[in-house]
């Protein structure tokens, strides 16, 4: 079969691989019918999150037919339509019963305290082969596959295995009450889906913040005000717009490869997390510092950290869903703590919240097809990749279809 593999920073190929097997009698193998390019797909290519193994196939996002199961899988069936958490759990642990499914004592095979398990990821992640190819292996069917209703679309479908449930999670960390003010930090994929979670969650207003014209444009399309970092200081904006008071909830839905501003009054105070960023760039060894005119990491990794901490109200809420190596050590922690802030994080839950979407898809409460803003055929996958790591105009969401 076909199948995206990494084998170098910088170094991505889609090359014909063995098909995926049967391997434990809780497994089953699903041909995929639709995958997509994921921002944390980006991270492993350009090097700021540190240590991905040769050979291993990309992509945690998928939605497919079911081709075979193992003896143990009792609730899926051969010919089912299926969307795949991105995330990897056992359904049985403590950890899952509570819902904490990206805390699965049992799915990853380097032991409880490795952390979260998905696919296409690096060593600490299982490492289990992913989903930019023909068929996939999903370990734990049984909770790691969930049927689909004919209502809801593949379009509709591959956004509700990672995105659209991890903008929700950010949105749920974040305690949004009714009539709360709320900052979303990134506009890119999951940040358009943590303000639309804040709007379903009755927030009475939602800022958001970026840079690139056509993902503000979307953000405002949905009802949020918004700011261009490049155009105005952020931080005093959102005082400005509150007056002088922040926000009662923020959303880094950025992480480690944020942009500091290029223009306007935010640039000089920004230049001071270049430091943070070699410092985040020496964790990773020279041979795979990425070259050429593509895979370029962000040039402050603190940076929406920084900006989220300081827009907040006293006693605000704080929900970080970005993604931050384990490497990195850097918080400002004396402004969250003498703000009295609360500060909640981590990997999504998804197979947590993936059936209440995806009823809310299929009763017509939320359709989530305009994130999607580019269809693409497995076979241009690399040029594709290039397209949305420099994100050119209209490349927001990226969906393959093999």
């Amino acid at each position: 079969m076909k199948a995206v593999v990494f084998h170098d920073v910088g170094d991505i190929r889609l090359e014909d691989v063995p098909d995926p097997r049967i391997e434990q009698p809780t497994d089953a193998i699903v041909r995929l019918t639709a995958s997509a390019i994921c921002g944390t797909d980006l991270h492993f290519i350009r090097g700021t999150f540190a240590g991905m193994k040769e050979g291993t196939i990309l992509g945690h996002e998928g939605v497919g037919i079911v081709e075979e199961v193992g003896h143990d899988v009792r609730n899926i069936a051969v010919g089912d339509r299926v969307v795949i958490p991105s995330t990897i759990a056992c359904g049985y642990c403590s950890y899952c019963r509570a819902g904490y499914y990206a805390q699965c004592d049992n799915a990853n095979p380097n032991g409880a305290a490795a952390g979260t398990a998905f696919y296409g990821g690096p060593p600490q992640s299982g490492p289990f082969n992913g989903l930019q190819a023909e068929k996939a292996r999903i370990p734990f069917a049984h909770v790691n596959l969930v049927k689909l209703p004919e209502e809801v679309s593949d379009d509709q479908a591959i956004l509700l295995s990672d995105i659209f449930p991890t903008g929700y999670f950010g949105a749920d960390l974040a305690d949004i009450k009714p009539g709360h003010t709320v900052a979303v930090f990134g506009c890119g994929p999951v940040g358009q889906f943590a303000i639309a979670s804040a709007k379903l969650m009755d927030a009475g207003r939602v800022i958001a913040i970026d840079n690139l014209p056509d993902r503000l444009a979307m953000a405002k399309q949905q009802g949020a005000e918004v700011i261009n970092f490049d155009e105005d200081d952020p931080v005093q904006t959102i005082k400005d717009l509150t007056g002088g008071i922040g926000v009662d909830s923020a959303i880094d839905a950025v992480g480690v490869d944020a942009e500091h501003p290029h223009s306007g009054p935010a640039a000089a105070q920004a230049q001071s997390q270049q430091q943070d960023f070699k410092q985040v760039q020496q964790q990773v060894a020279p041979k795979q510092q990425p070259s050429g005119d593509n895979w370029h990491p962000g040039e402050a990794p603190t940076q929406a950290q920084q900006w989220a901490v300081q827009s907040l109200a006293k006693a605000g809420t704080l929900a970080i869903i970005g993604v931050y190596p384990p490497s990195d050590t850097s918080f400002p922690i004396g402004v969250a703590m003498n703000k009295n802030l609360t500060i909640r994080m981590g990997n999504c839950n998804h197979r947590k919240y993936i059936p209440r979407l995806v009823e809310l898809i299929r009763s017509g409460a939320f359709d989530p097809r305009s994130i999607v803003t580019q269809h693409q055929p497995l076979d241009s996958v690399i040029e594709a990749y290039k397209a949305f790591d420099t994100r050119q105009q209209g490349w927001l969401k990226v969906e393959l279809r093999p």
